[in-house]
């Protein structure tokens, strides 16, 4: 299952980050962000943050590789695999994967410089830039729970 939702706004994609909050607050969930330059990896994080309770200011990790936000309904981690190489990133699969389990959520953006190395349970989220107001996001998944997950976010997003 394929997921795909158009935002005309900003007001539509906080509307679709709120609904996604309601779907992972309770057993969280691993999130790799797909997307160009300025297409909203960061923003959509941000505004699911807020919906999740973060206190923290949420920006992106792109210099840090990882930002943690521990204020919100369950602990919540960013990471960003722009920046790594080849070897800096086969230095993180194995952590990148400790933080795939439990009741906690991970992001992360620029998941394409992972080089297929993400096989375990995951929510992927595609997001296109289509002008300065409007964005596509198409999710789409890797194992059970992510699955169950995205069945649910398409019966919260029916009601939008």
């Amino acid at each position: 299952m394929s997921l795909t939702y158009s935002c005309e706004d900003l007001n539509d994609t906080e509307k679709l980050a709120e609904k996604f909050a309601t779907v992972v607050k309770d057993e969280g969930s691993f999130v790799c962000l797909f997307g160009d330059v300025g297409a909203g990896k960061t923003a959509f994080t941000k505004l699911v943050c807020k919906y999740l309770n973060v206190r923290e200011k949420v920006t992106s990790p792109s210099f840090v590789i990882l930002n943690e936000y521990k204020t919100g309904t369950i602990p919540i981690y960013h990471f960003d695999l722009y920046r790594l190489e080849n070897e800096g990133i086969n230095t993180i699969i194995n952590e990148l994967e400790e933080y795939s389990e439990g009741k906690i959520l991970t992001f992360v953006e620029w998941a394409e410089f992972s080089q297929n190395a993400i096989p375990f349970d995951r929510i992927d989220v595609k997001i296109n830039y289509i002008d300065e107001n409007k964005r596509e996001f198409i999710f789409d998944y890797t194992g059970n729970k992510s699955e169950e997950i995205l069945k649910r976010l398409n019966n919260e997003i029916t009601g939008i």
